[in-house]
């Protein structure tokens, strides 16, 4: 809990809060009542924001141990809710002409990103009395497809880590949850994904009336971590109802 005028807040750190999914994932929990930790390397961004929602700034790469430790030393010893979204695709490549670097950078950022942040923060989500995790996986961790074998293997690595988790804490008062989005159509995912290559980008929702928005992802969180503390959502899928599958996409046009 935050003192806040005398009253008790709740806690809220969510990574990669400096656009998309995070960004609407951090309105959503201020909008919810929490105090929200922003942890994402653009300063800036976070800081506009933190000021925007009445949050705390906590520049932090989840690559880097200092870093998440300075990012344990800011939440202090008690923390309510953990959002694990920082994350990124990179490159579609087939696996004959991968770019191991990139592939290196997903499973840093996806997967050990997750672990890092997870354990530096675990004790303060015990201690709570009432913790909640939820990371945010991808449909590509249910379906492999062409060119995406990186992207695959990271989230689906990602989504060991929550079904593991939620084993060994099966004992303790921290509920431990996913939530695997499918064809959302944000800023800069795919942007980055090929490399700024605008036209591509667009290419992905080219004829999709309406794919999902990250508010769309963000309000389910925000339901997810706000059920009684009795309550685990082990895994939600989320998808445009255009999207009957990863392979399957209505367009028009």
């Amino acid at each position: 809990m935050r003192e806040d005028g005398g009253m008790s807040q709740k806690t809220a750190v969510v990574t990669g809060a400096s656009s998309g999914i995070g960004e609407a994932t951090a309105r959503a929990l201020a909008a919810a009542g929490y105090h929200v930790f922003l942890a994402a390397r653009r300063v800036e961004r976070i800081e506009i924001l933190a000021r925007e929602i009445g949050g705390t700034s906590a520049p932090t790469d989840v690559t880097s141990p200092e870093s998440v430790e300075r990012l344990a030393d800011t939440i202090g010893g008690h923390l309510d809710v953990l959002v694990n979204n920082a994350g990124g695709a990179f490159g579609l490549e087939p696996v004959a002409g991968a770019d191991l670097e990139a592939w290196q950078r997903m499973y840093d950022v996806n997967v050990l990103g997750t672990a890092r942040v997870t354990k530096a923060l675990l004790p303060a989500l015990i201690a709570s009395g009432a913790g909640a995790i939820v990371n945010v996986g991808s449909t590509a961790a249910h379906v492999a497809y062409e060119g995406g074998a990186g992207y695959n293997a990271a989230k689906s690595g990602e989504r060991a880590i929550t079904e593991a988790l939620r084993l060994e804490l099966f004992d303790q008062p921290v509920r431990v949850m996913e939530i695997d989005p499918g064809m959302v159509r944000t800023e800069e995912f795919s942007v980055v994904r090929f490399g700024g290559d605008q036209g591509r980008a667009d290419a992905v929702y080219a004829g999709v009336a309406e794919p999902l928005v990250a508010a769309d992802v963000a309000d389910a969180i925000a339901w997810m971590v706000t059920r009684p503390a009795h309550v685990n959502i082990d895994s939600m899928v989320i998808k445009p109802r255009a999207q009957a599958a990863a392979h399957k996409v209505h367009r028009t046009g």
